[in-house]
């Protein structure tokens, strides 16, 4: 392989790359999200500088259904979201992500920096219930339930929150196992068509688990919880601060501190 050819590989292994080049559409991607009261110390010692916390103690617990993902196929995930500000804009940082599929777990953290792990999360409908589960090493982890489609909400509701910026902290070591990368990326989802968005009663069951620790985030009181599917386009990303640059802890030579706000 000459150099051109190594620089035009869609992704590793070039012989079959584990994902296309994006940007990457999906069809028809539901979202159970329920948002819940936890412990304050806890969204700040896991909100990395300088994100800052919102005035509200919550976090969104989340379940993704991707039945027709470009590039990526068919796959479920499930994780935490917490709520925060950069630059003064409200976004939302991804903590926790475990999904059941190779080329978007490769994908979100080499492009984006999604925290994903694989496991075993399931969204579907159980009679008259809306359910989400997860499962790690073989154990359950998290469980929600939530009244299947009770009460219709305005589309406009779920177009805001998805083109919300999301934030992730890329962090990719070099060979020498010294970091290589570490970043806050952000994105916004793109052309975004809302087929339907329901609101209703709901309950979170988190278990601990060291691999999995979303219990880590107490579930405090129910806020509320939020079922829609829209079809939606995710494109690449971009930097919003690189810690390698950041002047406030210089490295060798002259720093110079990299950071914008999300546009």
């Amino acid at each position: 392989m000459n150099r051109n050819a190594i620089l035009d590989a869609a992704a590793m292994p070039p012989a079959s790359p584990s994902y296309p080049r994006g940007p990457y559409r999906f069809v028809d991607r539901e979202y159970f999200i329920v948002t819940y009261e936890t412990d304050p110390a806890a969204i700040r010692a896991a909100l990395p500088e300088p994100l800052e916390a919102v005035e509200e103690a919550v976090v969104h617990y989340e379940w993704i259904r991707m039945p027709d993902s470009q590039g990526f196929g068919d796959y479920t995930e499930s994780g935490l979201v917490i709520p925060c500000r950069f630059a003064g804009e409200r976004c939302n940082f991804t903590l926790q992500m475990y999904l059941d599929d190779d080329p978007p777990i490769a994908a979100g953290r080499e492009i984006w920096g999604f925290p994903k792990k694989h496991a075993k999360p399931r969204l579907e409908v159980r009679t008259d219930t809306l359910t989400g589960t997860l499962h790690y090493a073989g154990e359950l982890v998290a469980m929600g339930t939530m009244h299947y489609k009770h009460h219709t909400c305005d589309a406009e509701r779920a177009r805001q929150t998805l083109s919300r910026t999301q934030v992730n902290l890329k962090l990719i070591p070099g060979v020498d196992g010294r970091p290589a990368i570490a970043q806050l990326v952000g994105y916004n989802l793109t052309d975004i068509a809302v087929k339907g968005i329901w609101a209703g009663d709901a309950r979170l069951h988190l278990v601990p688990h060291v691999n999995a620790p979303v219990a880590d985030f107490p579930v405090r009181r129910i806020v509320g919880a939020t079922h829609l599917v829209a079809d939606l386009t995710l494109p690449y990303g971009r930097v919003l601060h690189d810690y390698l640059f950041d002047e406030r802890a210089p490295r060798s030579g002259t720093a110079h501190a990299h950071t914008s706000a999300p546009r």
